[in-house]
């Protein structure tokens, strides 16, 4: 399974996004964590699957923190 980190969000509420080693972008929202999941090879995840996920790595929060 892919090794997937969500770092806490910044002053605009954006959660940097990490998949294999490779930061993919920001998150404002679990569905932009889905887009990096799928473009990832992941095409089968949506939101649900990303809130259940024990092997997502959530730090500083879990899916439904997205604001300092």
């Amino acid at each position: 399974m892919a090794a997937v980190i969500v770092y806490p969000p910044d002053d605009e509420g954006g959660r940097r996004v990490r998949i294999n080693g490779t930061i993919l972008g920001r998150a404002f929202r679990v569905l932009d964590l889905v887009a990096f999941m799928q473009e990832a090879g992941l095409q089968d995840f949506d939101e649900m699957d990303v809130a259940r996920a024990e092997w997502i790595e959530w730090r500083g929060g879990g899916p439904a923190v997205w604001a300092r």
